[in-house]
């Protein structure tokens, strides 16, 4: 059975690369919970198993979770699941990455300062570089943070840090694939919970993508629809300029407009003609390679700008 080592246990972990895992079968995860004990007690008090809620689709029991580490009770434990692992995957949000505002690694960041000069590992960058350091088999490091090139922003933190620390790192058999994500994982609520019967239920919409870079260090689960492409870029220009294009749209002229949801603002027949003229005008200015998919990603779109139970501000 293969193993990937997943720092950060949120809601989208769990809705979107824990998901995907439990589908391809034949392997399991341990997770890394930075700071934070909460999610591994919950967890662990039902066998690491927890309900997924799909919206429109029911409830989906995900069981791939084989441990959850607590990194600040026990750093040595982290270090020794890397080195089992034939991928270590990441989502710790783009603060978790520590950069300064050229998007390289903040060395004046006093968590990745401490870890520089040995008193951590505490910062995922630092637990990646240590990680790395005497590995002889090949690993691949996988972010699924929304990020654009969030692979190659990682690679490169993790490298200026072992260059700071003088750590000795073998890069011919790492690898950090860029990949764009995408599904909306809400927070769960008492009303998640009583439904499901589950306390560590996660709800989340029925849409979910994954693009990947086809750039592994070694074997990877037989993900279930996911697209492993020689290029992500032209998949996030997708994404920026319809989704996120189309989302800032319906914030700016929806709150002005006295709405408070998406599904309030794309139901609002004149604001929902500026965002199909925006994706359609949008699609006219993507490459080629993903042109031919802008009619059913906008229709998509829509469909989940719709969703009511998603309940997704327009101010966030």
């Amino acid at each position: 059975m293969g193993r990937i080592v997943h720092f950060g246990l949120g809601n989208f972990a769990r809705a979107h690369l824990l998901d995907y895992t439990a589908d391809a079968g034949g392997w399991d995860v341990v997770g890394v919970s930075l700071r934070s004990p909460a999610v591994r007690d919950g967890l662990a008090a039902q066998g690491f198993a927890y309900d997924l809620c799909v919206q429109g689709h029911g409830v989906k029991r995900i069981d791939v979770i084989h441990d959850v580490l607590v990194a600040s009770e026990d750093p040595k434990a982290v270090l020794n699941a890397m080195v089992k692992a034939e991928i270590i995957s990441v989502t710790v949000t783009e603060k978790g990455y520590h950069l300064d505002a050229s998007g390289l690694l903040d060395l004046e960041d006093p968590d990745i300062g401490a870890d520089i000069v040995g008193q951590g590992p505490s910062t995922l960058i630092g637990f990646l570089a240590h990680g790395l350091v005497g590995r002889q088999t090949p690993v691949t490091v996988l972010s699924c943070d929304n990020r654009v090139e969030n692979g190659a922003a990682l690679a490169c933190a993790v490298e200026r840090f072992a260059q700071a620390a003088g750590l000795v790192i073998d890069w011919g058999i790492v690898r950090f694939p860029n990949a764009m994500v995408d599904r909306i994982t809400p927070a769960t609520t008492d009303n998640v919970r009583a439904i499901s019967g589950d306390l560590m239920a996660v709800p989340t919409e029925a849409f979910c993508e994954w693009v990947i870079e086809d750039d592994f260090a070694g074997p990877c689960p037989d993900w279930p629809d996911v697209q492993f492409v020689s290029d992500v870029a032209p998949h996030e220009l997708r994404k920026l300029r319809m989704l996120n294009g189309a989302h800032s749209l319906m914030a700016y002229a929806g709150l002005a407009r006295g709405h408070v949801f998406v599904h309030q603002a794309i139901a609002d027949v004149e604001l929902r003609a500026w965002v199909v003229s925006l994706m359609q005008e949008a699609a006219t200015t993507l490459p080629t390679e993903v042109r031919g998919e802008a009619l059913g990603y906008a229709k998509a779109l829509v469909a989940r700008f719709e969703n009511p139970e998603l309940m997704h501000r327009l101010d966030q």
